[in-house]
């Protein structure tokens, strides 16, 4: 099954507090500069879960959009088990 890039609303995705843990101002800076000049390259990974995403890649890209102002990022809803 192929799956496609979607846009999902920042503020619908949530980042699990492990996860959170992992972040690095730096590599968000870095991100956040190259996709000021090139845009998203690649997109996040979310899974549903109720009403709200929840992040499973892509940490620093979300930042990275955040730390830019948009309310949106380009991603894909795989169909990941609960850890």
């Amino acid at each position: 099954m192929l799956m496609e890039d979607e846009v999902f609303q920042i503020a619908d995705i949530y980042v699990p507090a492990a996860k959170r843990k992992t972040l690095d101002p730096k590599i968000v800076d870095e991100i956040a500069e190259s996709m000021l000049e090139e845009g998203q390259r690649t997109p996040i990974q979310v899974r549903q879960d109720g009403e709200r995403y929840v992040l499973i890649e892509g940490l620093h890209r979300l930042e990275a959009c955040k730390a830019l102002g948009e309310e949106t990022i380009v991603g894909l809803l795989v169909q990941a088990r609960r850890k």
